[in-house]
């Protein structure tokens, strides 16, 4: 039953496409038009969530939370987090350059998700745009907008100058109504946490968005083991606020230990009610999953050691990492962190020859540094991600042990047998692939079965010793073997070589 505190809420939407269609631009001229009195400037630290005003065309001014989902791949995951937690999508798509991998990776994310979005035809002010041949390019990718052959909702845009903006956040508002997004007010506050990071003058500060209730000064949140007293909350421009509702991106700051990214959090009236919350989540943990898998015998493992600037940039570069190994290495990040590289991460590395410490937009502690020079240990620190990764597979390669592979030479039909004498024997063949050489291991094949290895001690061609003789020739041989040659078996050359 629809009480008067179950009403409609404001959209939550996530822009998405591939790299250089236009995403960032077009979020930044929607930032700087629509945001209340031109706040648009208060924004002085990065936040992956904001809030603006549309006015319509019947002059009706509705909120639309917008979730700046990071292009690049290493940022899979966070993209894929943000469409799990929006109402709306819109899928960014250029008019000059069409359909391009990653537009197809955030389709599969919003279609996944069962996401409702808009095609927004970007670059319309180009030399070379092409709205019609880029829905043509859609339909190819059975993206079917309206209007041609589907029901997918679409406008031009050229997000630079801002052509189109105000009527795909008109459509962007018809869908939400369209979805009849509601929540209740008068319940305790819910929501996601999408960022988190460590201010050193303030302490641990997430960026959340709430999806249920109110959140009210004064209560407590609750993300998994990790508790903050709401005695500092912040609007998205970083003003301080008493109490926020459904749809807004809030920051909590106070958190006594780092929540997990994409985690859950609730509110709480007292401090008593979290603690038992807490407890209840550390009890209720599956020890499986929290038990570091078997290490494989058979493989090298290089340790990683990584510390970074935000959660954001851990999640990306965790997921970066995950990419790298070959059959003979596990590269596995064993200790993680967002703040500045310590003394414990030294001495963390220094457990094992093959651990890296490596360090992502971060600084480095003085007895960090010290200890690691004492040490002999070298900090790897970048500010690039495809640096690092670059910097990693190098790592990864001078780490592979190599291993020995018996690599097969030549192959030979033994056409005739002569003498034995114990274990020598003297055999008339032909070369069919290859060579043969001199002090040769060989494999005796019979049928194709493997019956028995030997070894040639002597070779001729044309009744003159030789070292080698080459496909297609004809050769007498002394073979070692104590297993009787017969025509007709076949003696494979192989030698070991290290790879």
């Amino acid at each position: 039953m629809k009480t008067k505190t179950v009403i409609t809420r404001p959209p939550i939407v996530t822009v998405m496409g591939h790299i250089d269609h236009g995403k960032s631009t077009l979020l930044d001229f929607i930032r700087k038009t629509n945001i209340v009195d031109g706040e648009a400037g208060g924004i002085t630290q990065h936040l992956s969530a904001y809030e603006v005003v549309h006015t319509t065309k019947e002059k009706k001014a509705h909120k639309i939370t917008f979730l700046d989902t990071p292009g690049h791949e290493a940022f899979g995951a966070i993209r894929a987090r943000g469409a799990h937690i929006a109402d709306i999508g819109v899928l960014v798509v250029s008019a000059e350059d069409g359909v391009k991998p990653q537009t197809l990776e955030a389709l599969r994310i919003l279609r996944a998700d069962s996401i409702p979005f808009v095609v927004a035809i970007n670059k319309i002010d180009k030399q070379g745009a092409d709205v019609e041949r880029t829905k043509q390019n859609l339909a190819e990718n059975d993206i079917y907008l309206e209007g041609y052959g589907g029901t997918i909702p679409w406008t031009a845009i050229s997000a630079k100058k801002g052509d189109g903006v105000h009527e795909l956040l008109d459509l962007i508002l018809l869908v939400a109504e369209l979805e009849d997004l509601q929540a209740d007010s008068a319940l305790q506050a819910k929501g996601l946490i999408i960022e988190s990071n460590l201010d050193t003058k303030k302490g641990i500060a997430t960026t959340t968005i709430i999806t249920e209730g109110t959140l009210v000064k004064g209560e407590f949140a609750v993300s998994g083991s990790s508790i903050s007293p709401l005695r500092i909350v912040e609007d998205f421009l970083g003003r301080q606020i008493d109490t926020a509702t459904f749809s807004s991106p809030v920051v909590i700051i106070g958190w006594d230990t780092m929540p997990t990214v994409g985690s859950e959090f609730t509110c709480y009236k007292t401090k008593k009610e979290a603690q038992e919350a807490v407890l209840m989540f550390t009890q209720a943990k599956v020890n499986p999953a929290y038990v570091r898998e078997k290490n494989d015998p058979t493989k090298t493992v290089i340790p990683i050691i990584l510390k970074t600037d935000t959660a954001g940039s851990l999640d990306a570069l965790i997921y970066e990492i995950s990419k790298i190994g070959n059959d003979r290495v596990i590269v596995k990040v064993v200790l993680s962190g967002i703040g500045p590289l310590t003394e414990n991460d030294v001495r963390a590395s220094s457990n094992d020859v093959n651990a890296l410490l490596v360090s992502f937009h971060t600084k480095v502690e003085p007895q960090a540094e010290s200890l690691a020079l004492h040490s002999g240990i070298k900090i790897n620190a970048f500010d690039i991600i495809y640096k690092l990764t670059e910097w990693l597979e190098t790592a990864v390669k001078e780490r592979t042990p190599s291993i020995e592979v018996e690599e097969m030479v030549g192959r030979s039909k033994i056409l005739k047998t002569f003498s034995k004498t114990k274990d020598k024997q003297i055999i008339g063949a032909r070369v069919e692939e290859g060579a043969i050489s001199v002090n040769e291991n060989v494999r005796i094949m019979r049928r194709d079965a493997f019956i028995g290895t030997g070894r040639v001690r002597e070779l001729q061609e044309k009744k003159q010793k030789t070292s080698t003789v080459q496909e297609g020739n004809e050769f007498g041989s002394m073979i070692e073997s104590k297993i009787e040659l017969a025509p007709g078996d076949k003696i494979e050359s192989f030698t070991f070589v290290k790879k």
